[in-house]
């Protein structure tokens, strides 16, 4: 028996490793799923256990499958179903399948995970997600048995794919539950060994970071207990890379207790500045310069210094030599990553370009690297003298190098050369590196245009056979208004229009564009002819930060627009306009959405008051990211970065280079003016990173998901360290990108003057004193963020125009019908306080409770007679109320919530129509369909505005003797009801009223009342409609 075992495992089997699954569809109707895989292979059947209430499953489950014949799996097909198990456990639902030719099956020892997109069963398949599976063959089958079962033994303990599909028998049925009970007995074994802490698993040897040119880096995506982690990524473990809440909550907001540097247990110098990160050590190399460096024919070479720690290895730029007396100068700061450093011996060479054999070698025992720790003064460099490669030092020349350890507040560590930024190309190490970011300051330039004088009409030869139609057009950079055509008035001739007509521009510091306003005459269809122009520089425009008048003024015209000749010809004639204008410092330019401002102030600076608090965040890292590129030879992989944007300051941290759960720990600070505000932090993946992307014409950076935190949601002088889900919509739905991990504290310095803010406008006087239109502000908003992008994208590195317009939400105004429904249950959900009063008085009305509708009445009835009491008794119990409810308040700040905003249960017609561009790009057929659709609903919007416009008109026509015999009651009712009113007191015809209304249900007619079959009865203006 034991002879045939052996030569029963000696056979290839198939084994099929289930990892996990993501981002799958919530199908059992309250927003999850409870999913489990089935896998068909050669007429076998095998199945995982059930996750319960999972949109992230992670099984980690092998299944084995009996290989007939080796030769023929590259003609065979496996297919994997992912199905969700319904709560009487005798149905399921399709959440997606999977198949996989067998021709890309490697074998054992060769395999890697590979992530695959479910893909829909049929046509009306609402499907999502993807699906992690490892396969590979092997012939050890009992050690896989053994692993699916649990490890039990006997005969029961192993599990053939044969009598798997035979599942009828009763027999079998005990034996697979007594496996699935193993299976998760070994599940709980394995949680509580990945929960033990993480300095046992950073106690192991280093591997080397960097994969082999044809290793491919595998992306496992999971949830708790394992973090989404990339084999070889920069960034992983520690407090961050341990932690991923998985199941129902995938959405929600997470609370973490990472190790800041601020903590009780490690207070030190830096605490006061970096206390919102955990600090993260670095070996700093800086490499000032060399002398006496002899080249081998006597110099007028380019040399450049390596630095080399175990397999990393960083070169300096490229310096000419000139004559070996002459010293190069550097002034590079390398900066190696304490987790990365594999030696214990850092060394320096210095070569010649273009050639491997050093000049001079300098090597430092890590041992004896000094520690330096902010605010002290940097470390001094020296010279030291370097080795040839016999180890002689006499012709080698010296190096001078200061080398020491120090964290991320050091002065060098902006600047420096990372580690793991080995592999990116030259170009593009400018665009890794962390930088801060300021907004032009914004004025509005307000133009009146009042008149114009002497003007001479085009094709003076037939100017008498046509009326001139005259129009002024202004253009301040890229922005252009034009006024209308001056009408015709019987006191005014031809040539003096009159317009009197305001326009506003965007317009930014420092003043580099000029006003061009112009007076142009339509001689045709299409074609405007100009007649006369002035050019203003925006610098000698006045300012003003009030709302006082601005004295106008007279300007002449060039009116010899376009023809040299003319123009040097001097005359005494000449056309002018009448303008206003002036630069108003007193508003406020939005640049980003109304509802997610972050800074309020008027653009004067001397109309500013002093800030209230201070705003410190520590962007720590992210954990889970989806890979956003495939590069050659690693798979699947993302080079991230944070932006986050409050006020006229914009942060960008560093990039951290193939890595799906980064670290950053970089802290930042602003001011705070005013406590009603908003921060936003935007996560992004940079695509200059690598060569062949950013060789393409205008890289853009691609998306990853945005957090939002207001202000006042924050309590002063508390640290708020939670775990932000990074969600994106996309055209299949809304998809989880990661999770991003924050430190903020909001700082108060001066409680009354906040409070004093909660009293005051929100936004400048002059907001108020001359009130912009709504569509002037969306197009003066739309022009402020052309301005802004602008300006940020000739920054070094640039932040591109795609980075700029996702953090202002450029597209909030658009049409979505997600975002109408979100809307129009929002303002349900405002109402459903005011609807449940409603069916509390109606329950009181029909005396449900005979005891609580009888001490309502007697209430009543109190208050009738002590109205004075009404007021106060409101006033304290919504203040009890509100005490009430404190041992309620949210204790986490706000997040994207999914559910409010539609977007798990979207229609993907909706959605595909929410992403479609603006003109439209889609087919014919389902515009037809989609503007269909839009008219339906207008019509419903149609009968409910009718419907009130109806009961308006009603009451109108109570007095307006369009029905003579319904105004002539209401009019005797109303006769008998003053002198009713004057002889009978206000507070008795109060309780009656009350005591009428309040009557039990015995005494009350389940007809309409009299007053409002009348009202019914009343003629409308609908009778007149087509």
């Amino acid at each position: 028996m034991n002879g045939n075992a052996a030569g029963v495992s000696g056979k290839e089997k198939l084994v099929v490793e289930v990892v996990a699954a993501h981002n799958l569809m919530p199908k059992d109707g309250e927003g999850s799923s409870s999913p489990f895989v089935e896998v068909e292979f050669d007429n076998q059947r095998q199945r995982t256990q059930v996750k319960h209430k999972d949109l992230n499953p992670v099984w980690n489950e092998r299944l084995v499958f009996h290989l007939a014949d080796p030769a023929d799996l590259p003609y065979r097909t496996l297919e994997a179903n992912v199905f969700n198990e319904r709560r009487s456990g005798n149905s399921r639902n399709f959440l997606g399948k999977v198949r996989i030719s067998g021709s890309g099956i490697a074998r054992e020892g060769e395999e890697v995970v590979q992530l695959f997109t479910l893909d829909k069963r049929s046509l009306f398949s609402h499907i999502r997600g993807e699906i992690s599976l490892k396969l590979y063959l092997s012939t050890r089958e009992e050690v896989m048995s053994q692993a699916v079962n649990g490890g039990g033994g006997g005969g029961g303990g192993s599990l053939s794919s044969s009598s798997l599909v035979q599942r009828k028998s009763k027999k079998l049925h005990h034996q697979q539950n007594a496996a699935l009970l193993s299976v998760q007995q070994q599940q709980q074994k394995l949680m509580q060994e990945q929960s033990k802490p993480a300095q046992q698993v950073q106690s192991k040897p280093a591997q080397p970071a960097d994969p082999g040119p044809g290793e491919m880096k595998p992306v496992v995506i999971a949830a708790a207990p394992q973090p989404v982690t990339a084999t070889g990524g920069g960034g992983g473990g520690g407090v961050l890379g341990g932690f991923l809440g998985g199941g129902s909550s995938e959405f929600s907001l997470k609370e973490t207790r990472p190790s800041l540097g601020g903590g009780p247990t490690s207070k030190d110098k830096t605490s006061s500045t970096y206390d919102l990160v955990e600090q993260m050590q670095y070996l700093y190399v800086k490499i000032v310069k060399a002398k006496d460096v002899s080249t081998p024919f006597g110099g007028g070479g380019e040399l450049a210094a390596e630095v080399k720690l175990g397999n990393y290895r960083g070169i300096t730029k490229r310096v000419g030599s000139g004559s070996s007396s002459n010293g190069v100068e550097w002034g590079q700061v390398f900066a190696f990553s304490k987790d990365c450093i594999q030696s214990s011996v850092v060394e320096v060479f210095v070569k010649e370009s273009n050639k491997d054999e050093f000049l001079g070698r300098v090597w430092f025992d890590l041992n004896e690297v000094p520690k330096r720790v902010p605010p002290d003064s940097p470390l001094a460099p020296q010279w030291y003298r370097m080795e040839d490669r016999k180890g002689e030092k006499a012709k080698s020349g010296e190096v001078m190098i200061s080398i020491w350890f120090g964290t991320q507040a050091d002065e060098a560590f902006a600047e420096a050369w990372h580690s793991k930024a080995a592999n990116v190309n030259f170009d593009g190490l400018c665009s890794i590196k962390s930088k801060v970011y300021l907004s032009p300051k914004l004025w509005y330039l307000r133009l009146s245009v009042i008149e114009a004088q002497d003007i001479v009409p085009a094709e003076r030869g037939s100017a008498m056979a046509r009326f001139p139609e005259l129009s002024a057009k202004a253009q301040v950079g890229n922005q252009s208004l034009r006024t209308r055509v001056s009408p015709a008035a019987p006191n005014r001739s031809l040539s003096n229009p009159f317009w009197n007509e305001d326009m506003v521009f965007v317009v930014a510091e420092p003043f580099e564009d000029y006003l061009i306003l112009s007076v142009e005459d339509r001689v045709g269809p299409g074609r405007d002819e100009v007649v006369g122009r002035v050019l203003l520089p925006a610098t000698a425009i006045e300012r003003r930060t009030d709302d006082k008048p601005v004295v106008s003024r007279w300007f002449n015209l060039d009116n010899h627009v376009g023809n040299a000749a003319n123009s040097k010809i001097v005359t005494r004639f000449s056309s002018r306009i009448h303008l206003r204008i002036s630069l108003d410092g007193g508003y406020h330019v939005l640049d980003e959405a109304t509802m997610y401002c972050s800074d309020v102030r008027p653009t004067a600076k001397q109309l500013w008051k002093p800030h209230i608090g201070v705003l410190e965040m520590g962007i720590l890292g992210a954990t889970g990211l989806m890979p956003m590129k495939i590069k050659e030879g690693k798979g699947g992989s993302t080079d991230a970065y944070c932006v986050a944007k409050y006020g006229q300051k914009w942060v960008r941290t560093r990039t951290v280079v193939d890595s799906l759960a980064p670290k950053w720990n970089e802290q930042y600070t602003w001011e705070v003016f005013d406590p009603c505000t908003v921060i936003t932090v935007g996560v992004f993946d940079n695509t200059r990173v690598d060569k062949n992307m950013a060789s393409n014409a205008g890289p853009r950076d691609a998306r990853i998901g945005k957090v939002r935190i207001r202000l006042s949601s924050l309590e002063s002088d508390r640290v708020y360290t939670h775990s932000y889900p990074l969600l994106m919509l996309h055209p299949s739905g809304v998809k989880k990108m990661g999770e991003l991990h924050l430190a903020v504290r909001f700082s108060c310095a001066n409680m009354p003057n906040m409070l004093h803010m909660y009293t005051i406008p929100l936004l400048p006087k002059m907001h108020y004193a001359h009130p912009l239109s709504v569509n002037q502000l969306d197009n003066l908003r739309y022009q402020a963020m052309n301005v802004v992008a602008s300006r940020l994208s000739r920054a070094e590195p640039p932040l591109g125009r795609e980075v700029v317009e996702y953090m202002l939400d450029h597209d909030s105004h658009m049409w979505s019908m997600r975002r109408s429904k979100a809307n129009f249950f929002r303002l349900t959900s405002v109402l459903s306080g005011a609807m449940a009063i409603k069916r509390w008085v109606e329950s009181i009305r029909n005396w449900h409770k005979p005891v609580s509708s009888a001490l309502f009445v007697a209430v009543f009835l109190w208050l009738v007679c002590c109205p004075e009491f009404i007021i106060p008794i409101m006033l304290l119990f919504m203040a009890l109320m509100g005490l009430w409810q404190y041992r309620s308040r949210p204790r986490h700040p706000p997040h994207m919530d999914t559910r409010l905003s539609h977007a798990e249960s979207v229609n993907p017609d909706e959605l595909d129509e929410e992403f479609d561009s603006f003109p439209t790009s889609r087919s014919a057929e389902v515009v037809r369909m989609r503007y269909d659709r839009l008219r339906s609903m207008a019509g419903r919007i149609q009968t409910v505005v009718g419907d009130m416009a109806t009961q308006g008109e009603r009451f109108q026509a109570l007095l307006s003797w369009r029905d003579p015999r319904a105004t002539f009651l209401f009019i005797i009712s109303c006769l008998f009801a003053s002198v009713g009113f004057y002889a009978v007191p206000f507070r008795a015809v109060v309780a009656l009223w009350g005591l009428y209304v309040l009557r039990p249900p015995r005494f009350r007619s389940k007809l309409p009342s009299r007053a409002l079959s009348f009202f019914r009865r009343l003629p409308t203006k609908a009778d007149s409609l087509l």
